[in-house]
């Protein structure tokens, strides 16, 4: 997993399509659903470690761009 769209191809094999037009959002969101797939078992602890590092840094790019603290 490399891109966030790899994030979103995971997470669309499990049904699950998020998009609520805020890009911050949207990664928060991500995240959650990630958590709640590995904590059910239904991805491998290397997926979601990927998956939730990818958001992360993702997510606190944005927030640097936008000027806000994490």
């Amino acid at each position: 997993m490399k891109t966030i769209y790899d994030v979103r191809q995971l997470l669309k094999r499990f049904g699950t399509i998020i998009y609520i037009g805020d890009r911050l959002a949207d990664l928060e969101l991500m995240e959650a659903e990630v958590k709640e797939l590995y904590q059910s078992q239904f991805i491998e602890p290397n997926e979601y470690q990927e998956a939730t590092l990818l958001l992360r840094q993702e997510a606190s790019r944005i927030r640097v761009d936008k000027g806000e603290s994490s």
